[in-house]
């Protein structure tokens, strides 16, 4: 499925934005690796730009600003996840251990929405949709199609994430050696280990945007003054991979799936 017509799951990510120091070079990038089309939004929204493919949404990109006495964000996608009451989501986050680093507030009509992280530090949002449900296509070339949590401890983040939530926290059908998340027993991300990242990694949201061909993306993107973290390799049953990183700094991963279906 690529074209998301209903409601996203409560649990589910359903969007993904990016806070970058130069807004516009961030929307020229994507547009000639994904072929994204998107401006840079008007006064009340902040600037915000909502990237489209198909002229249907497919991520957020933002200019990152200092708010009051906190400094400006750090470079890096943010990955939101669906959920009915967003202020009683923010109150698990605290009760469970969790950060709340932007509080919950109203986004227009389109939603409510907070920015927390968990117990060991991975930043996540959380979008309580009204007029804006989240991206309307995944699972295709340029959007959405995985959403990995890097942590130091797989067990405690499972447990955080299904009390926040409500998700289930268990293997993984199609890879059991593999900690996923389910929703109604679809699997919607997955949690792993960092012993395999470079050190001093923090624990993070890693957004997978899927590819056609993942060689082809990697050598435009270097054209682009973009730098590839982990060349692309071959993952048994999910595709070639690879992990690369924006001129400005935000890491991504992009993936050519075996299932071309």
């Amino acid at each position: 499925m690529s074209e998301v017509t209903g409601p996203y799951e409560p649990g589910t990510p359903c969007w993904i934005d990016l806070m970058v120091p130069d807004q516009q070079a961030g929307l020229d990038f994507y547009k000639d690796l994904f072929g994204w089309q998107g401006e840079v939004g008007p006064d009340e929204y902040g600037g915000y730009s909502v990237c489209t493919q198909k002229g249907k949404p497919v991520a957020g990109l933002m200019k990152a600003m200092a708010m009051g006495d906190q400094p400006a964000p750090p470079t890096a996608w943010t990955t939101y996840f669906s959920v009915q009451d967003a202020d009683a989501t923010e109150a698990a986050v605290k009760a469970n251990g969790g950060t709340v680093i932007m509080p919950t507030s109203d986004v227009m009509t389109l939603g409510r929405m907070f920015v927390a992280a968990d117990p060991y530090g991975a930043v996540f949002g959380v979008w309580q949709p009204r007029d804006f449900k989240g991206a309307e296509i995944v699972n295709e070339h340029g959007a959405l199609v995985w959403n990995q949590l890097h942590s130091p401890d797989v067990a405690g983040a499972g447990a955080f994430y299904s009390a926040v939530l409500g998700v289930t926290a268990g293997p993984m059908p199609e890879m059991p050696e593999f900690t996923g998340f389910q929703v109604k027993g679809r699997t919607v991300g997955g949690v792993m280990g960092m012993e395999n990242l470079p050190e001093g990694t923090p624990p993070h949201w890693l957004v997978n945007f899927a590819v056609d061909d993942a060689d082809s993306v990697v050598d435009a993107l270097v054209r682009r003054n973009g730098s590839v973290l982990v060349p692309p390799f071959d993952m048994d049953k999910i595709g070639r991979m690879a992990v690369v990183q924006d001129p400005q700094g935000a890491v991504f991963a992009i993936v050519a799936s075996t299932d071309q279906t």
